[in-house]
């Protein structure tokens, strides 16, 4: 069978099946198949694929139509123009959270400071920004070590040798790493925020992701509010704390921020035009 008509059958199923891009998530998985780019596709559309081929081809789409998130079927997705390795311990990285990074970027100025990212998964709000201020040192901590092993590869592959990657229970571990308890310039993260009947938990890729790096308690504020208070004690006099967030919070969370005495606090919007991102300084 060429690709041309393999890629059609696969995208009809895929279809069928509820998916959103059944035509871009068979092009994904079958360039993924044959270790080419989906450009190569349409140029060799006419050839016919071998008998391997298309029997894992088939099983990615046999997976992607039980749901399973494209991501966690290559292994890798893209995050800021920087390939990432992905797996089912972290959540997989979003554009929208891409406007995380280009705020802490307008406000990393100086040629060198310290940026802390909460909460890392894949590396990639913290490689983004190594990428963009290589003179910056770049520290990620999540709580789960399969996550710090993946962000620490990530950052191996992609040579960020000012990103570096360790377990803590948010702040909890900072201290005892020699130079890493020193405040920081710019705290971010992208932290749980879905309360436990959020009815998104039930949709899409979200059914796949790892639930301890989506819900949290207090109607999914809680990792927020406790962010808030206890940042400042590692920021430096003017730094900033930026926090990533669902639609519907960034009223609550302006308001923590104000009470909690940051000044400047404001919320930005996302590609979708929600507010997703509250930030304030000290």
């Amino acid at each position: 069978m060429s690709l041309d008509n393999l890629l059609t059958q696969a995208a009809q199923r895929l279809q069928t099946a509820g998916s959103s891009s059944p035509r871009i998530d068979a092009e994904v998985l079958l360039s993924h198949v044959l270790g080419r780019d989906r450009t190569w596709l349409y140029t060799w559309g006419d050839r016919e694929c071998t008998l391997w081929e298309h029997a894992r081809f088939d099983a990615l789409i046999a997976a992607r139509v039980q749901g399973v998130p494209v991501a966690y079927l290559t292994g890798e997705r893209e995050f800021w123009g920087l390939r990432l390795a992905t797996s089912p311990d972290t959540l997989i990285p979003r554009p929208d959270t891409e406007t995380l990074v280009e705020i802490a970027l307008s406000r990393a100025i100086q040629p060198t400071g310290r940026l802390l990212d909460l909460g890392t998964g894949t590396g990639a709000i913290a490689l983004a920004f190594a990428s963009e201020r290589p003179g910056w040192q770049v520290v990620g901590v999540d709580v789960r070590a399969e996550a710090v092993a993946l962000a620490t590869l990530n950052a191996q592959t992609l040579m960020l040798t000012n990103a570096a990657f360790l377990q803590s229970d948010w702040f909890s571990a900072l201290a005892t790493h020699d130079g890493i308890g020193q405040p920081f310039d710019i705290i971010v993260s992208n932290p749980p925020y879905l309360a436990v009947d959020d009815p998104h938990l039930g949709q899409g890729d979200v059914r796949f992701e790892p639930r301890s790096a989506l819900v949290a308690g207090a109607n999914g504020m809680a990792d927020l509010l406790y962010l808030v208070h206890h940042a400042q004690h590692y920021l430096t006099e003017a730094g900033w704390l930026l926090l990533e967030h669902g639609y519907t919070q960034a009223d609550k969370i302006r308001t923590a921020l104000g009470d909690a005495g940051y000044q400047n606090v404001e919320s930005v919007r996302d590609l979708g035009g929600h507010e997703r991102v509250t930030l304030g300084h000290l």
